[in-house]
């Protein structure tokens, strides 16, 4: 009888989640919680890639996807405080004054596109979803879409246009061979849609474009994550996005799984949906949320983008590893060229990141944040926020976190461990290896505590402190060492 009974709550149950309708208000669609998929994974692969991937070219420290911006503007903006016509200049010098950006969507071919070489590539990262941008700012889609073609009169997208093949659906189905799950970025705005551009027009531009192309790419594709961008012009009431979200989480074919971020007006981020950051550091939120960045600085790919200006294996896992403390999820940006080609440096931090999550990996995937989430040492805690405003930065780079870790400037405090959690196991997770002894404070060992490294089968004494636990680290040999840049210490029966 007590089985039947348990048999009709878990059906009532079902029955109520099933029945859930949301109504076109923040107040409803702010209950539909976050896909528990998405909390656990930690990790996922972006990829920008359209026409500017065929120029591919902005000043170091400044975003190439926006070539057509900064081109037809006559302005550029970065870290590296660019010379406003830095774009313009290039592009009058090396296509001509008169060339037009519309030009780049023939000469982005995708010829060396291999969407099984890139499906092979993610699951080996190690990381469990991915965004491809469906769209961008240009309104170039990389699906077969009537509307693009109709809005800028040319064929402008990539079953019409270079490629002439469905981008987005040869993905989609190789991603769906692996593990990894199938995400699609979605630009609401577009610089020069005409219907944009005259603001007598926008309301058609949402009523006869927006909405209906958006539902059609996630019907068509029917993806894990839809994560919208180009919000920041106008408030959510002018996009619709209550009504577009509504549609989403009660008709659409998604609307029990799938995982939307928070960019769907300009009062909407870290507000609605899930919270994403970018080029951002030390942030954290009460549920889920994501921080967005690339392995070199721009999101799509650029020219000017050497060895040093890519961040290292060392800096990316660490990023990992701080995001995940915070409870986030690292999205790591990389840009493919226009032929569809990922660069080698971006393919091999990837597989960097893979072999260090598969020897880590239980103190990452299905992890949750501490109460206390950083161990500090003595000196000055500085954020992102305040390093940005130092160095007159508009985003904070990858070499913040190793000032942070494992070369501080004078009077500044180190991260020197970073928590996870998951059951009744803590991850103490360390960007050095302790000579001699671990100090952990706030940890409290009971009586049946056990330690061990992640990726050896060694176990390490311990002894309580008035302020945590000592773990007695012994000098290890190179045989002994399971991986590089961070190493996870599995701590249980602690408090």
């Amino acid at each position: 009888m007590k089985m039947v009974n348990a048999m009709m709550v878990v059906c009532s149950a079902m029955i109520c989640a099933a029945a859930e309708r949301y109504e076109p208000t923040w107040e409803s669609l702010d209950k539909r919680p976050i896909p528990a998929w998405f909390a656990d994974a930690k990790f996922g692969v972006f990829i920008h890639w359209g026409p500017y991937s065929v120029p591919a070219w902005a000043p170091v420290g400044t975003y190439s996807e926006w070539y057509q911006y900064w081109l037809q503007n006559k302005t550029c903006s970065g870290n590296s405080h660019p010379k406003p016509t830095a774009v313009y200049d290039y592009h009058a010098k090396v296509y001509g004054a008169d060339f037009s950006y519309y030009q780049f969507g023939d000469m982005f071919k995708a010829q060396d596109y291999d969407p099984a070489a890139w499906a092979e590539l993610f699951a080996q990262s190690g990381a469990k979803y991915i965004v491809l941008t469906s769209k961008h700012h240009d309104g170039f889609c990389l699906w077969p879409n009537q509307h693009a073609n109709k809005a800028f009169g040319r064929p402008w997208n990539s079953m019409d246009a270079g490629p002439k093949r469905d981008l987005v659906g040869e993905l989609k189905a190789a991603v769906e061979k692996t593990p990894v799950k199938f995400g699609l970025y979605y630009s609401l705005f577009e610089w020069y849609n005409p219907l944009w551009k005259d603001t007598a027009q926008r309301g058609r531009f949402v009523d006869e474009h927006f909405l209906p192309q958006v539902k059609e790419l996630v019907t068509r594709y029917q993806p894990a994550i839809l994560w919208g961008d180009g919000d920041w012009m106008v408030e959510d009431s002018f996009w619709k996005s209550r009504d577009l979200l509504a549609w989403l989480y009660n008709e659409s074919p998604v609307k029990d799984t799938i995982m939307v971020n928070d960019r769907w007006g300009k009062n909407c981020r870290l507000k609605h949906g899930c919270p994403t950051t970018e080029y951002d550091s030390g942030t954290t939120f009460n549920g889920p949320w994501e921080e967005c960045r690339g392995i070199g600085f721009s999101f799509g790919f650029n020219r000017n983008e050497d060895v040093q200006d890519y961040n290292s294996a060392q800096v990316l896992i660490l990023t990992l590893v701080d995001t995940v403390s915070h409870g986030g999820n690292l999205l790591l940006d990389i840009g493919p060229d226009g032929t569809g080609k990922i660069p080698a440096i971006m393919q091999e931090r990837l597989l960097q990141m893979g072999r260090w999550l598969k020897v880590n990996g239980e103190a990452i995937y299905g992890t949750r944040k501490r109460k206390t989430m950083i161990q500090w040492s003595v000196g000055k805690q500085m954020d992102g926020k305040e390093y940005k405003k130092l160095k007159k930065l508009p985003y904070v780079g990858g070499d913040f976190l190793l000032k942070q870790t494992v070369n501080p400037e004078p009077g500044m405090a180190m991260k020197e461990v970073f928590f996870t959690a998951k059951g009744d196991d803590v991850y103490a997770i360390v960007p050095k290896l302790p000579e001699g002894k671990l100090l952990l404070r706030g940890v409290v060992p009971q009586s049946k505590a056990h330690v061990t490294l992640l990726g050896t089968n060694k176990t390490f004494r311990w002894e309580k402190t008035k302020d945590g636990m000592k773990i007695i680290v012994p000098p290890l040999l190179a045989k002994d060492v399971p991986c590089e840049h961070a190493w996870v210490f599995k701590l249980t029966n602690v408090k």
